[in-house]
């Protein structure tokens, strides 16, 4: 259907039709899990801000794997885009002619969130790094000559309240667009992490370098941090997504288009493995070369190996604490 049919107004009101409750007209059985609302007849749906949706287990079909209400007609109600329209139209309320002045009473509505972008403000930096130090390189193994590099390249450092490590996520241009906290006293194996408030979460923990056409992906910083110890790689692009979807591999991959081979050094669990596949199976899908690196079996991450390495003395305990990421 060419979109000319419809005005703005009669688009922007298709888009905005609850999409939990045009799921359920249809006869599935939706459910909360947190943030998201997924479906009790197929599991692998994602329904955010109850607007748009979006399908695991296609993810790599296009077309079929996710967007607006009316791709969710379209897939689900076999509906084409003309007569989804319409049909979101008619179940909202809408009528296409109005003779009166007064607003349609319209129902099923989203209304659209006030986006309140909060200030994207780092940690004040503490006078030395002295915590930064002892805890990376007493707790997790990794030599003082990393740990130096990665501060040289003002990507770490330690805040002054609380001590914690501060991992910066830095764009093309050297911006700080994403920053991540880590404590250094953890307590009763539980460690503190989080994310710096207003943070970008397209960017994440990365080392750049202009003219290498590769790119190593990893889950957790002091695990692209291990690496580097252990391969001695200052030379390859590096980043840490800081969970499991890739969005900053995404940016970093167009903010650096010279790249063409990317290496997953995700971790040795299920989630990690399940990852890696799909990641492989989408990049190579898209042209990039690719290879899957990971950990020795026997370790979890980088980290683990790293310190089974240099800290083979470390008590089971603080082993324990240091798998925690």
């Amino acid at each position: 259907m060419e979109q000319n049919h419809f005005t703005e107004e009669e688009l922007a009101i298709a888009k905005s039709v609850d999409l939990v409750s045009v799921a359920q007209s249809l006869g599935y059985t939706p459910k909360r899990i947190g943030k998201y609302y997924t479906l009790k007849e197929m599991d692998s749906i994602r329904i955010y801000d109850r607007t748009h949706w979006f399908r695991w287990s296609r993810q790599f079909d296009k077309g079929e794997n996710g967007g607006s209400q009316i791709d969710f007609l379209r897939v689900f109600a076999g509906m084409d885009v003309k007569t989804a329209v319409f049909w979101l139209l008619e179940f909202s309320g809408y009528q296409r002619i109005v003779t009166t002045k007064s607003e349609p009473v319209l129902k099923y509505q989203v209304k659209e969130k006030e986006l309140e972008r909060k200030n994207f403000q780092l940690p004040v930096a503490s006078l030395d790094n002295s915590y930064l130090y002892s805890y990376l390189g007493q707790e997790r193994g990794i030599s003082k000559e990393v740990i130096d590099y990665f501060i040289s390249q003002k990507l770490i450092y330690e805040s002054r309240h609380y001590h914690n490590i501060v991992f910066l996520g830095n764009d093309k241009e050297g911006n700080s667009r994403f920053a991540s906290m880590r404590g250094v006293f953890d307590k009763e194996g539980k460690p503190f992490k989080c994310d710096v408030v207003g943070n970008d979460k397209r960017f994440g923990f990365n080392l750049s370098h202009e003219n290498s056409e590769k790119i190593v992906v990893f889950e957790a910083a002091i695990d692209l941090m291990s690496y580097v110890d252990i391969m001695k790689d200052y030379e390859s692009n590096l980043i840490a997504l800081g969970m499991l979807a890739d969005a900053p591999l995404a940016t970093f991959l167009e903010e650096h288009p010279q790249i063409t081979t990317i290496r997953f050094c995700l971790d040795n669990d299920e989630p990690g493995k399940k990852a890696t596949e799909e990641l492989l199976k989408k990049y190579y899908e898209l042209g990039f070369e690719v290879e899957n690196f990971p950990p020795p079996a026997g370790f979890k991450d980088f980290n683990e190996w790293l310190i089974a390495t240099r800290l083979p003395n470390l008590s089971v305990a603080a082993k324990s604490v240091a798998k925690i990421k």
